[in-house]
This record gives C-alpha cells, sequence and structure tokens, in this order.
C-alpha cells in the first residue's frame, strides 16, 4: 500500500524515476480497487453503480501516467515510449539503469562513486 500512497503523493509529478516494483504495485493496487468498486457499485445500484470504479478511473488517470513516465525515465527512455504498444511493456519490466542516468538518481540507491563525482561536477 505504500508504494500506491507513494505514486498519489507525486500525483502529477512526471519527473525523476521509479522502480519497477513502485509501478506494479500501484499498477496492482489500482486494478484491485478499480474492480472492487465496480462490482460493489453493480451489486448496490446496478448498472449505473459501475460509474463509480470509471469515476474512480478517471481520478487515477494522471499519477497512472506520470508513474509510467518515471518508470520509463528508470530504463533511460522517454516518457513517450509509453505510447509504444509491447515495446513499452518490456520496459517496464525491464531492471533500470544503474546509478544516476539523465533523469535523476537510481531510486535503489545504488548511486557509484563515479555518479557521486559525476553529480558533484555536473553543479
Amino acid at each position: 500500500m505504500e508504494w500506491y500512497l507513494k505514486v498519489l503523493k507525486q500525483y502529477a509529478d512526471f519527473n525523476g524515476r521509479a522502480r519497477r516494483k513502485e509501478y506494479w504495485m500501484f499498477t496492482l493496487i489500482n486494478f484491485i480497487i478499480q474492480m472492487v468498486l465496480t462490482m460493489v457499485g453493480t451489486a448496490i445500484m446496478g448498472e449505473t453503480g459501475a460509474l463509480l470504479g470509471s469515476i474512480y478511473s478517471l481520478g487515477m488517470l494522471v499519477p497512472s501516467i506520470a508513474v509510467a513516465i518515471r518508470r520509463m525515465h528508470d530504463v533511460g527512455k522517454s516518457g513517450w515510449y509509453c505510447l509504444i504498444p509491447f515495446y513499452n511493456l518490456y520496459l517496464a519490466v525491464t531492471d533500470g539503469d544503474k546509478g544516476t542516468n539523465e533523469y535523476g538518481p537510481d531510486p535503489k540507491g545504488g548511486s557509484s562513486e563515479a555518479d557521486t563525482l559525476d553529480a558533484h561536477l555536473a553543479g
């Protein structure tokens, strides 16, 4: 649940990097919540109750896009790669770049001595 809340705290933050675990845990919890809302809404109010899941999905659209873009950044790619079918799935399951890349420091915290020196020299 902490990964889900972390993404919500970074609601519209398209900068930086997101680990695989952050991306996939958010996706899983988001899917479960959406399904539960849809089923409960349908059971209580019939077909119009399914609207609950749709409203929730609409509210989660921006954080979902933001975490997907940060996931692409973690593998060293532009966020635009989210638009390429199947290749974006491959990138989402690929291990992120070790150390700092052009989008920021390694979210796993594994920066090397060379990355620290590069960051120091850059500014």
